[in-house]
């Protein structure tokens, strides 16, 4: 088990500095890291307008984050993870910035957590599911995944899409999430990026997406999770939550973090009546999707996707959560 300094520090400080940077920010009104968003089921066309080759999906009603995961929350539930037998490889950092496994530090709360892998992604989503008290996703063997390091298995798990716990979204809902929109003609012209809540309809390829989308063109580095189309301060003093989101009230769907989905990377296939679209059981790479701050993410249309190694890790790299219902 790898272990780091930061751990040997007493659980009260963990706690009191926790309880802090989350009521602060929940307490104004501004800013809830855990909050999710209703996705009704739908039926639309994966990959259209970016892809050369679409599919139709249809999608299961579920939830996904408002916002990116946080380190804050990823440092908590970290910490009480290990505690429980849980094993990481990587501790996580602050933002693109950030130290790496330190206590959040309160003037960066809202920053999302990088340099994590894929396996410490979907292991984490389990020890946040058992310690919510959920029933966890990701299984192998019917034998709960609670250790990154041993790859093998991760790369073997199953998910049970049907249980109540935390998980990666699939690459579908993924790309729903970011078109979504309650006029459902405007839904598929949904392909420039995601964000715009005011007028998707006049979206158009010279759009301002520095109003919604910190991305390479606007930003050298990470952002709070929500402060889209905030002015940029060097301080970093805006709050989280406070920028715009999608028209589904989603935040940095485009920009910010290139985010990790659970399907291994495969060319679009025909969805089979009444399965769950996931992608192809074994692959050798994983699907990101969303572009990021960084140079080396500039594709951001709603429906451009990246493959990975699900050993990577980055500072530009990071994931939010969904839940089936």
């Amino acid at each position: 088990m790898i272990k780091w300094y930061c751990m040997k520090k007493s659980c009260f400080i963990i706690a009191t500095l926790l309880f802090i940077f989350s009521f602060t920010a929940i307490s104004e009104g501004k800013f809830d890291p855990q909050e999710m968003v209703i996705i009704p089921k739908s039926d639309y066309i994966i990959g259209q307008g970016a892809q050369s080759y679409t599919s139709e999906r249809t999608v299961n009603e579920f939830s996904i984050a408002k916002y990116e995961t946080i380190y804050a929350l990823w440092f908590e539930i970290l910490s009480k993870a290990e505690k429980a037998g849980y094993i990481f490889q990587n501790p996580g950092q602050e933002g693109s910035e950030g130290k790496r496994g330190y206590f959040p530090i309160e003037e960066n709360y809202g920053q999302p957590v990088t340099m994590i892998n894929w396996y410490d992604a979907i292991v984490w989503c389990n020890a946040y599911s058992e310690i919510s008290g959920l029933t966890p996703c990701y299984t192998y063997k019917n034998q709960i995944i609670r250790d990154s390091t041993n790859t093998a298995m991760c790369d073997l798990s199953e998910c049970n899409f049907f249980c109540d716990g935390y998980r990666l979204p699939t690459e579908a809902e993924w790309e729903l999430a970011a078109r979504w929109h309650p006029d459902r003609e405007n839904e598929k012209n949904n392909v420039i990026v995601s964000g715009d809540s005011i007028s998707y309809s006049d979206l158009k390829e010279n759009s301002n997406k520095s109003l919604f989308a910190w991305t390479s063109e606007y930003t050298d580095r990470s952002h709070k999770a929500g402060t889209t189309g905030t002015v940029f301060n060097e301080n970093n003093s805006i709050l989280p939550g406070t920028g715009y989101s999608n028209a589904a009230g989603i935040f940095d769907m485009t920009g910010n973090l290139l985010e990790y989905c659970w399907d291994w990377y495969a060319n679009y296939e025909k969805q089979e009546e009444n399965k769950i679209a996931s992608g192809p059981e074994y692959g050798s790479k994983r699907i990101s999707r969303g572009g990021s701050w960084s140079p080396y993410t500039v594709f951001d249309y709603t429906g451009d996707r990246y493959s990975f190694d699900p050993n990577e890790c980055y500072n530009y790299m990071g994931f939010r959560v969904v839940q089936s219902r």
